[in-house]
């Protein structure tokens, strides 16, 4: 009888823990919308190293989308995200930078004439989850979404050595920086096995990491992505 497992079940898995997320409190009043850029910024003038460090990556700050009759506001040029006390900030980093990231907490970062006051950092290891979902993935202007989802079907294979079987293109997103604007799409790729789930929550897909782009984190599900129309 020829009988072959994708992997064995039965056996806990122990998951690397060379790169992890790390997060703060914050103590922000206001922030742009579109504040990758400036927050990037901010991070590696603190930070020295981390321009450097190619794992490394800076969640964009987020609020909940829904809540109370309220969404989160879609026009970048004009309308602020209003963090409560619960809002974290998250760095994606090497396990080794550890003790200079924690140096952050009861400091102030100055996002473009913003300060968001950082304190009680927490660890964040990567956990395996069948569903991962990045919220910016890179993505040409002129990409169609099945010629985008191609590629970073490759781009799996390459990075985790694993042939996706369920990949889902969420709504785009635009980016601004000095030198232009850049264009992004949700992407969640799920059933998974264990290693190529923490591959990906690793090492991510394409670039512009120190913008939040490309970096995975466990999804509970694929009910609340929505795909394009």
């Amino acid at each position: 009888m020829f009988w072959q497992e994708d992997e064995d079940k039965t056996l806990p898995y122990q998951a690397p823990d060379e790169v992890l997320d790390v997060s703060f409190a914050i103590d922000c009043k206001q922030l742009p919308l579109d504040h990758a850029w400036d927050l990037a910024q901010a991070v590696q003038r603190a930070l020295p190293w981390f321009a450097e460090e190619s794992v490394a990556g800076v969640h964009p700050i987020h609020v909940a989308e829904s809540g109370n009759g309220w969404e989160r506001p879609d026009d970048a040029a004009n309308q602020f995200l209003l963090p409560s006390r619960r809002t974290r900030m998250f760095l994606r980093i090497p396990k080794t930078r550890i003790p200079e990231t924690k140096a952050l907490s009861g400091t102030t970062l100055d996002v473009n004439g913003y300060a968001i006051g950082l304190r009680d950092m927490k660890e964040k290891p990567f956990i395996h989850t069948s569903v991962v979902f990045s919220r910016y993935v890179l993505s040409d202007a002129a990409e169609d979404e099945n010629s985008f989802l191609q590629r970073m079907a490759a781009e799996v294979t390459q990075i985790a050595d694993f042939k996706v079987k369920k990949m889902l293109c969420g709504k785009g997103h635009t980016l601004h920086t000095p030198t232009g604007v850049l264009h992004t799409r949700h992407l969640m790729i799920a059933d998974l096995d264990s290693e190529p789930s923490i591959r990906l929550q690793q090492y991510g897909l394409g670039e512009g990491r120190k913008l939040g782009c490309g970096l995975f984190m466990p999804h509970k599900g694929i009910k609340t992505l929505k795909p394009t129309e």
